[in-house]
């Protein structure tokens, strides 16, 4: 099984396998057909409140990362998380897209490492 993540903005590729979107909000500036998705697990996104307060800082990665791991765990987002693991198990390419700017500060790094762990 392999796991990518990628810009929700960057090319479609066909070895993306399976292109599941991991925001909460749509990105803007693109369209459905753009973006390609087989999957929009929005409920897997950090809560609101806590994607404000990190704000993309990557100096609060750290933190961001320690808050987020504990809402996958135990907040509303556990349930789309498993969803992911089963969508995963089915398939040998998943590629979680995001429409963050940093590409290695994000949700989806912090999803991709801890999958890679499992």
């Amino acid at each position: 099984m392999r796991i990518k993540t990628k810009r929700i903005y960057d090319d479609v590729s066909s070895d993306d396998g399976v292109r599941i979107l991991v925001d909460r909000l749509w990105p803007r500036g693109v369209s459905k057909q753009q973006a390609n998705i087989d999957e929009w697990l929005k409920d897997i996104a950090p809560s609101s409140a806590l994607r404000k307060e990190f704000n993309h800082q990557s100096e609060r990665f750290d933190w961001f990362k320690k808050a987020y791991l504990e809402e996958l765990q135990t907040g509303p987002q556990y349930k789309a998380f498993q969803q992911l693991k089963k969508i995963m198990l089915e398939n040998s390419t998943v590629t979680l897209l995001y429409a963050a700017k940093d590409r290695t500060h994000n949700q989806a790094m912090v999803l991709k490492e801890q999958l890679d762990s499992n």
